[in-house]
């Protein structure tokens, strides 16, 4: 191993230098911002394919949250209210976020209370499979709540 027989310490550069051509490696900073920077004398390759590794491993650890939307009329009939319920229970169970909201085509925006009270049945029926973000919240021609899934 490169080091086993170098002293430890605080090296000027020149001296650091040449004990890594002495040892047929490189010397590597290791801390750039601290007074003085820190050094090692070792494999420069060995040090990226660590660090590299090390990235890949904190990469993999982050989660990472899908949202799956489904869309609603405002006099959506109970029959498809229920399938896209069944979709919904799937994609919280499966850990997805989901964003469930009523389009408002054309003079239908008259129908915001039914919207609403669609989107809260929703909520209601919905609650031991996930927890609302956020209510209903009208935005445009668009009705929106947000849905996380419980662990």
């Amino acid at each position: 191993m490169v080091g086993d027989n170098v002293e430890v310490g605080v090296y000027p550069t020149r001296k650091a230098l040449s004990l890594a051509q002495e040892l047929e490696s490189d010397l590597v900073e290791i801390s750039p911002k601290a007074v003085p920077p820190v050094c090692k004398i070792m494999d420069y390759k060995k040090f990226m394919y660590e660090q590299k590794k090390r990235e890949k491993a904190l990469k993999a650890k982050s989660t990472k949250v899908t949202i799956k939307e489904i869309r609603f009329g405002p006099q959506t009939d109970e029959h498809d209210y229920e399938f896209k319920k069944k979709h919904a229970i799937k994609f919280l169970s499966e850990g997805a976020k989901l964003k469930a909201f009523v389009f408002f085509k054309g003079r239908s925006i008259i129908f915001k209370e039914q919207g609403q009270i669609l989107l809260l049945k929703l909520a209601q029926e919905l609650e031991e499979y996930g927890k609302v973000e956020q209510l209903p919240k009208l935005e445009g021609k668009r009705m929106i709540m947000f849905i996380n899934p419980k662990k």
